[in-house]
């Protein structure tokens, strides 16, 4: 991949642009591509397969675009499709939204 290449963000809906713009704040010089799936926001209200099918969707298009990483910028589908995701994309850097651990 391209050093260029954008990193992929994706959220349900509007709330990960806060996220976006931390990215954009600590990575000034890297390519963004944000994904809103406000289609089918909340996520919250939806099974957990229907957001791993959403979570797929989406990072395939991500890829598609040519994206370097991914960042679930959504609790939800951090929860149901992180796990997934990076098994699916080993070489593949995938953030999610995971809380720290506390020692």
């Amino acid at each position: 991949m391209a050093g260029n290449a954008p990193v992929g963000v994706f959220d349900s809906g509007v709330g990960g642009l806060s996220v976006l713009r931390e990215i954009r704040q600590l990575l000034p010089h890297e390519s963004l591509l944000y994904v809103a799936d406000s289609g089918h926001v909340p996520y919250g209200e939806k099974s957990p397969e229907f957001i791993r099918e959403r979570s797929r969707a989406i990072a395939e298009f991500l890829l598609a675009q040519g994206a370097k990483a991914l960042v679930l910028a959504c609790n939800t589908a951090t929860v149901a499709a992180v796990a997934e995701l990076r098994e699916r994309y080993p070489a593949l850097p995938i953030v999610g939204m995971e809380p720290a651990v506390k020692p």
